[in-house]
C-alpha cells in the first residue's frame, strides 16, 4: 500500500514540476527595447522595520535607476523601528537626487506589521504603478525600466518579479539559494500557465486601482504573512490572465540568505503559516502535493530500515524526485546566472524532506519570531 501511495504521489509531483518546466521554457523573456522611453509614473514602496544596516544601500540603488526622476517617487514606510532606520532614511533623503518620503506607521494608524505598512504606502502613493521591495534588498539600474516596459506593452494588473540571493555566500546560504530558486521558478511558471500560486513581496508591482478594487488585504488581515500571495490570488480570481511574471534578469532583486539555521526555520515557518488560509483549490492542491511527497519520502526511511519497504523501491523514489528537481532547477539557476550552484541539488535532497515536513506542520500549528516580534499563527 505504501509503495503504491508513494509512487502515485511521485507521479503527481512529477507532472506538476515538469509542466512548470515546460511552461518556463516557453515563457518569453521581457527584454526592454533600447529605444524605450517610459511614461508611467512609478511609486516605489518599501515597508521597513529595523533595516538600519541595509536601507541606505537600497536607496542608493534607487537613486541610480535608469528612469526619469520626474516620474518617480520613493515611499519608505517605517513599521515601528527601534534602531536607526528612520534617522538614516532622513539623512539620505536630505541629499538624494530623487524624492524620498518617509512615512511612520504610528503617525497614521494603530496597527503594526507589514500589511499595515503596505496599505498605508498604497494610500499615500501618487504613482500609477506601485512597485514593492524590502529594505534589505538591492536592485540593478534597469529594475524600474523593466517593470515599466512590461506594464506599458502588456497592461497587466499584477506583476511578479524574480528574486535571488546575493552572491557572497557560504555553503549553507548556497543551499538556501537553490531551494529559493525552486520557489521563484514554480511561482513564475505557474503564472505562465494561468495558475498563479506564489510570488515574493520583495519584487512585485500592481496598480493602486486594482488594490482598491479587490479590497486590499480584506479577509486576511489577521495573517501576518501573505501581503503578496493573497493579493495575487484575489487579482487572478477577478481578472484571469492579468497577472504576469517579469522574466528578465535585469529586473532581479537581490536579498540576503538567512545566516543561521534558526532564522532560516523561522522565516520558512512564517511563509508556511499562510498555506491553510488559501482560498484557491488549485493553489491548495499544489501545496498539498509538495508536502505529501516529502512526507511520504520521510516516512519511507524507517520503513526501509525495518524491511517494510524494498530498498530498490526506496532508491527509485528518491532518484525520480532528484531527476525531476534537477531538470527544473537547471533551468531556473541558469536564468538566475547561478548555474554553478546546481550540484547543491544533491545534498539539498537529504535535508529538504525533513525540513518541508517540519515547517509545514509547525507553520500550521505553532508560532514564530520575526523582526523582534512573536507571532502566533491563527
Amino acid at each position: 500500500m505504501m509503495t503504491w501511495l508513494l509512487f502515485a504521489a511521485l507521479l503527481w509531483y512529477s507532472w506538476i514540476i515538469l509542466n512548470r518546466w515546460w511552461a518556463w521554457q516557453r515563457m518569453p523573456q521581457s527584454d526592454v527595447r533600447v529605444t524605450f522611453l517610459p511614461h508611467t509614473s512609478v511609486t516605489v514602496i518599501i515597508p521597513v522595520r529595523n533595516e538600519a544596516r541595509r536601507i541606505q544601500a537600497l536607496l542608493h540603488d534607487l537613486d541610480r535607476q535608469n528612469y526619469p526622476k520626474q516620474l518617480l517617487e520613493v515611499l519608505v514606510v517605517d513599521d515601528h523601528s527601534d534602531d536607526d532606520t528612520v534617522a538614516l532614511v532622513q539623512e539620505y533623503g536630505s541629499s538624494a537626487g530623487l524624492p524620498i518620503r518617509l512615512i511612520q506607521l504610528n503617525n497614521y494608524v494603530q496597527q503594526q506589521g507589514k500589511k499595515a505598512a503596505v496599505q498605508l504606502g498604497v494610500a499615500q502613493a501618487k504613482g500609477e504603478l506601485l512597485v514593492f521591495t524590502d529594505g534589505d534588498c538591492r536592485v540593478g539600474e534597469e529594475w524600474l525600466r523593466s517593470y515599466a516596459f512590461l506594464y506599458e506593452s502588456e497592461q497587466p494588473y499584477f506583476i511578479s518579479g524574480p528574486v535571488c540571493f546575493s552572491p557572497t555566500l557560504t555553503h549553507f546560504e548556497r543551499m538556501q539559494l537553490v531551494e529559493f530558486a525552486s520557489l521563484i521558478g514554480i511561482g513564475g511558471a505557474s503564472i505562465a500557465i494561468g495558475k498563479p500560486n506564489m510570488c515574493n513581496g520583495a519584487n512585485l508591482a500592481y496598480t493602486k486601482r486594482i488594490f482598491e478594487e479587490v479590497g486590499g488585504f480584506s479577509g486576511n488581515e489577521q495573517i501576518a504573512s501573505g501581503d503578496d500571495e493573497f493579493l495575487l490570488h484575489k487579482v487572478d480570481k477577478l481578472y484571469p490572465g492579468k497577472v504576469i511574471f517579469l522574466k528578465n534578469p535585469k529586473a532581479m532583486v537581490y536579498t540576503e540568505a538567512r545566516k543561521t539555521l534558526v532564522s532560516f526555520i523561522q522565516q520558512r515557518v512564517r511563509w508556511a503559516s499562510k498555506w491553510k488560509s488559501y482560498q484557491n483549490a488549485g493553489v491548495q492542491l499544489v501545496a498539498l502535493c509538495v508536502f505529501l511527497i516529502n512526507f511520504l519520502l520521510f516516512l519511507a526511511i524507517p520503513l526501509v530500515l525495518t524491511g517494510n519497504l524494498p530498498v530498490g523501491m526506496f532508491l527509485a523514489a528518491y532518484a525520480i524526485k532528484f531527476a525531476v528537481d534537477y531538470l527544473f532547477l537547471k533551468l531556473i539557476l541558469s536564468f538566475m546566472r547561478r548555474p554553478d550552484y546546481l550540484w547543491y541539488v544533491l545534498p539539498l535532497q537529504f535535508v529538504y524532506i525533513p525540513y518541508v515536513v517540519f515547517t509545514g506542520i509547525y507553520g500550521l500549528l505553532g508560532r514564530y519570531r520575526w523582526k523582534g516580534r512573536t507571532i502566533r499563527t491563527p
